[in-house]
């Protein structure tokens, strides 16, 4: 048997060796277009920032070494342009001219391309993508001349080269159409990250856009008219012969205009798969569509990677999921498929579990978001929390802030988390407990390993379960900072922080009465109240959850705000405040 593999990264030499092990007599053909196979496409912000400082060690296997340990025949700079499925064929260009090649068995993983937005100037010679190893040659070797440089897009890709560039010593700008950046995180996960990336240097431009891209050309000038901006970034005027004699610039929807030896582009990508589209497989949205064994519309062709479709594991929506890891799992399984199709598994359905650092932060997710519940019609239930990463007392606690969703049922729905060390280790039980469709009361008995260097006798999970369970059960009613308006017109706000917090920001209208004088200034509260509901809240949570019990406990109609002060912060920013 012949088995033609179209792309040699994840889910392609995933299959591929998979395969090998599967059935020592087929003839395995892996077809690459670029020049490399099985690199670490993960890793390449990182060598742009020069905490790996080997290009090599980014090639994890070379067609040399995978003719010698799996006897996989691998082509490189080979672009397969057309597919025949009634012949079972491929048409593959090269160097040395076009041939076809005949398969048994043909599996597409192409990939995905960056999407590049249709503006003047993108295709300057100072402009690049980041998604194979000689972009990052390019980006390399450009922020070795550069002070200056703009980031396109604010999502992982992007914002792990802005802090790689920063870490180089450039100034760097990162601009995203979103209201935030990270957009995939809710508001209120992905603040402390903006603030961090701050902390490095890094300036944001969100809900903004590029219109344009200015090169300087040799005599001195910028190309094209620049009108005179406002850069709020760095609160000085600008136009466009004051943009340094060192940079190129971008200008962006609002008028501003920024500096740029180096423009990167990461925006996000595209399914690449025209040649198949066109070829009768079937697409949808551009990305082909497989079953729960990657077999495509077509006989004898199966599909994976960032090219698919994929089912969502807590919404059932289908989309693609640009991430290694399910690329990797999906290949192999379809190698089985391929090999011993009456024993394969099916490919799962896809969690999306994802993980980021910024600087001293992590940020993770799991799961579906909001916005994701909402469009699927899932009714779901959200609490918020902030515990450390170990115990108190030892030396270098730092606090992470949890995002739960969980459904009418109790069901485990999605979870984010920010904050320092000990983020993934959450990150990875919550993923392990959706799906296993554990329920929310479920964390409280999780038997987690516990010494104060590591963790705490009540694990932040343990937490997010009991304040799950207390929400099911109806000892807990919460409030959120997007009700922050209506709540100021129907209820008492009870700030529970002490006098000196209050101070230094508070919601507007608001009583300050210290949780632990609560029971003495019961009377003060009820005047206060005059038979409206009382909406109570602290920093985080905590200290306010003490005092909603006694409230209840009084016979009142209370609520809890979700988080705090913290949370309602980043999530509607400082506006909401008096000082």
């Amino acid at each position: 048997m012949r088995i033609v593999i179209i792309g040699g990264n994840a889910a392609g030499m995933s299959c591929a060796a998979r395969a090998r092990r599967n059935d020592e007599s087929a003839e395995i053909l892996v077809l690459e277009r670029g020049g490399h196979v099985s690199y670490a496409s993960c890793g390449l912000p990182y060598y742009v920032g020069g905490e790996i400082a080997e290009r090599e060690d980014l090639l994890v296997q070379t067609p040399r070494s995978l003719s010698a340990v799996l006897n996989i025949t691998v082509r490189t700079g080979s672009e397969v342009v057309a597919i025949n499925p009634a012949a079972h064929t491929v048409d593959v260009r090269t160097a040395a001219g076009q041939e076809t090649v005949e398969y048994d068995a043909l599996v597409l993983t192409p990939g995905a391309k960056p999407f590049i937005p249709d503006i003047p100037g993108i295709g300057s010679s100072f402009v690049s993508t980041l998604r194979t190893v000689p972009d990052a040659d390019r980006v390399t070797e450009l922020a070795r001349n550069a002070t200056s440089a703009v980031v396109l897009g604010g999502g992982f890709i992007g914002l792990e080269t802005a802090e790689a560039l920063a870490i180089r010593g450039l100034k760097v700008h990162v601009v995203d159409l979103a209201g935030h950046v990270l957009p995939m995180m809710e508001p209120e996960i992905a603040a402390p990250a903006a603030a961090q990336l701050r902390e490095l240097g890094v300036q944001l431009h969100t809900g903004v856009g590029a219109t344009r891209i200015i090169e300087r050309t040799a005599n001195g000038t910028v190309d094209g008219s620049v009108g005179k901006t406002d850069d709020s970034a760095n609160g000085s005027s600008m136009d466009g012969n004051s943009i340094p004699n060192s940079s190129h610039a971008i200008e962006l929807s609002n008028g501003e205009v920024l500096p740029a030896d180096l423009v990167l582009v990461s925006i996000g990508v595209r399914p690449d798969t025209a040649i198949f589209e066109a070829a009768g497989i079937r697409c949808d949205r551009g990305a082909i569509d497989v079953d729960e064994h990657g077999r495509t519309s077509m006989p004898g062709i199966w599909a994976a990677g960032d090219a698919t479709l994929s089912t969502d594991f807590v919404t059932g929506a289908r989309r693609p999921v640009a991430l290694a890891g399910p690329a990797n799992r999906a290949g192999r399984l379809i190698a089985d498929d391929i090999c011993n199709p009456e024993t394969a598994r099916p490919i799962p359905a896809a969690l999306g579990t994802s993980i980021i650092r910024i600087g001293e932060l992590t940020v993770a997710r799991t799961g579906a978001g909001r916005d994701d519940l909402k469009r699927a019609g899932i009714q779901f239930h959200a609490i918020h929390l902030e515990a450390t990463q170990h115990a108190s007392y030892f030396p270098g606690a730092i606090a992470m802030r949890m995002l739960v969703l969980f459904g009418d049922d109790g069901r485990l729905l999605g979870t984010q988390i920010v904050g320092g060390e000990g983020v993934d280790k959450r990150i990875d039980v919550f993923a392990a407990a959706i799906r296993s469709g554990a329920a929310i009361d479920d964390l409280i008995d999780e038997d987690l390993a516990y010494s104060p260097p590591f963790g705490q006798a009540k694990d932040p999970v343990n937490l997010a379960g009991m304040l799950g369970e207390n929400v099911l059960s109806g000892k807990l009613r919460l409030w959120y900072a997007q009700e922050l308006a209506d709540v100021a017109r129907t209820d008492l706000i009870l700030d529970v922080r002490s006098p000196a917090e209050f101070a230094t920001g508070h919601v507007r209208g608001a009583l300050n009465i210290p949780h632990t004088e609560v029971r003495a200034r019961m009377d003060e509260i009820l005047d206060a109240a005059a038979g409206r509901p009382i909406a109570v809240m602290c920093a985080s949570g905590k200290r306010s959850h003490f005092a909603y019990r006694i409230l209840v406990q009084h016979g009142l109609s209370a609520r809890n705000l979700s988080g705090g002060m913290h949370v309602l912060c980043d999530a509607l920013g400082d506006g909401a405040l008096n000082r």
